[in-house]
């Protein structure tokens, strides 16, 4: 963490679906300009915490800050002018089929009413260049790689030139290759455009690569908090198994029981 104040802090963020406890009083801190990277086993409540900091899931408890302003109490109105500062890039990319990729970038600008039509013409042609994509703007999604989807969703996440770009499972389905396209273009993006980025992932190679502060999740709270230089010093076993890629002991043994049947 830097001495700046936070962009954004969670403050005692409590989620559950029925008896189960997603997220169980987190707090987080993230510092403005920096790759906040959060790690954890898959179900363990990353997904809904990045949702829930821009309101697509509602907390049942706790707050969340957005330079200084509590969205937690915000009316879906309200919150509509605060998610323009926010770019999110879904785990499936989300693009609309039935739009060609230049329409799926503009869809921000237009659902807004940012700028004339030459204006967003000119700005999704911007993006779609940041990202590697000059010229794309007439195809469509099913025309395009799983690789290019990502970097046309990107685009759409920062269309709006966004202060804070949240990332959920940003390389989920790409080859090696692909994939550290992606975290160039996180790293790259968070150098040139100097926004806060907040990075959901299980991918360790990635978490690394991009990655200012790693913090994991696990039950429902934040066990770890290190730069990536410092992760390999923390002895707890839950995080080390996690991050060399290690099953638990009791989790093989039941595997072992299973095959002997």
């Amino acid at each position: 963490m830097t001495d700046q104040a936070p962009i954004i802090h969670v403050k005692h963020l409590r989620k559950a679906f029925g008896p189960l406890t997603v997220l169980d009083g987190v707090n987080l801190a993230i510092a403005p300009g920096q790759t906040t990277v959060i790690i954890g086993p898959s179900g363990c409540g990353k997904s809904v915490f990045l949702k829930s900091i821009i309101g697509l899931i509602k907390p049942d408890r706790g707050r969340v800050m957005f330079q200084g302003e509590n969205l937690t109490r915000l009316t879906e109105r309200k919150f509509a002018r605060v998610r323009t500062k926010f770019g999110f890039l879904f785990q499936g990319a989300a693009l609309f089929d039935s739009m060609t990729v230049g329409e799926n970038v503009a869809f921000p600008l237009e659902e807004h009413d940012v700028g004339s039509s030459g204006d967003r013409h000119r700005r999704v042609a911007d993006v779609l260049a940041m990202v590697g994509l000059e010229g794309l703007q007439e195809r469509f999604p099913e025309e395009l790689s799983g690789g290019q989807k990502k970097r046309v969703a990107l685009a759409r996440a920062i269309v709006l030139n966004p202060e804070v770009i949240l990332y959920d499972e940003p390389t989920t389905g790409l080859d090696p290759i692909r994939a550290d396209l992606i975290n160039e273009l996180i790293r790259r993006l968070q150098r040139t455009l100097r926004v806060t980025s907040i990075v959901v992932t299980h991918d360790m190679a990635s978490a690394r690569r991009v990655a200012d502060r790693i913090v994991m999740l696990h039950k429902g709270r934040f066990i770890a908090d290190a730069a990536p230089d410092h992760l390999d010093t923390i002895q707890d076993q839950v995080v080390r198994r996690f991050i060399e890629g290690r099953a638990d002991e009791d989790e093989l043994r039941e595997l072992s029981r299973g095959t002997s049947l």
